[in-house]
């Protein structure tokens, strides 16, 4: 699905638009949150999970908190 987008000023920055396709294969709204990052083949855009923040965010809380059990565990 390659999109050709357009670079715009937006106030004092610039940024795209994305359409309706990208948004609907990304499964996204306004306001919710979009990961760019770079990858071996460009750049990448994600669209952010929350519930999947939330549950990493627990872990390494739990983690810390059992650290040394975790590494018994591990032998």
């Amino acid at each position: 699905m390659p999109l050709k987008l357009k670079v715009r000023k937006i106030g004092n920055s610039l940024g795209v638009v994305l359409p309706k396709e990208a948004l609907s294969r990304l499964n996204v709204e306004e306001g919710d949150t979009l990961t760019l990052s770079e990858s071996q083949d460009g750049i990448r855009l994600t669209a952010a999970n929350p519930a999947f923040a939330d549950t990493m965010a627990v872990f390494e809380s739990l983690s810390r908190r059992n650290r040394n059990t975790l590494r018994e565990l591990a032998k």
